[in-house]
């Protein structure tokens, strides 16, 4: 998806007329350090990407890693006649998957986000990809003190992205 103008505008926290808001006057002086960073305010490769699609691509590639990872960490519970070594050997080559999504993620995703909200945004993902692997792969119920806890570690999003 390529910006429109207006979305572009938004982007660089200008009017439609394109006039600079009061907001975006300091980062309009400081336009080195904040709007020619790769990542900010467009895709390094494409810079008509909006922020927004940048944010979703991150989002999406982080869910696929989290699949593959938490196969590879968790999938050879279901096979424990098997010889370590060999559960070993496929974990490390799911995970070879992992990386292949998750690598890129982290490449595309920061300046949309720091690394602290990426690493955030990651442990969510695989606290809700865990909950529908355990329960539809291991066969294990969730009980309401997980919950409880995964609603806790949810809280920590709202302090990692909340602007102090």
């Amino acid at each position: 998806m390529v910006c429109s103008a207006n979305e572009m505008a938004r982007e660089k926290g200008e009017t439609s007329t394109g006039k600079r808001t009061k907001s975006s006057l300091w980062k309009y002086k400081n336009a080195q350090k904040i709007f020619l960073r790769p990542g900010i305010l467009s895709h390094p490769e494409n810079p008509q990407i909006c922020g927004k699609e940048i944010r979703m691509k991150t989002v999406l590639l982080l869910l696929i890693s989290n699949i593959f990872m938490t196969f590879a960490w968790y999938g050879h519970l279901r096979f424990k006649d098997t010889a370590l070594w060999k559960v070993i050997l496929v974990s490390w080559g799911i995970a070879f998957f992992e990386y292949l999504f998750q690598v890129p993620a982290n490449r595309i995703g920061y300046g949309q986000f720091t690394a602290f909200q990426l690493k955030t945004i990651q442990e969510v993902i695989t606290l809700v990809v865990f909950i529908g692997f355990s329960v539809l792969y291991l066969r294990e119920e969730v009980k309401w003190n997980y919950l409880v806890g995964f609603v806790l570690i949810l809280a920590a999003v709202f302090f990692v992205f909340k602007k102090w």
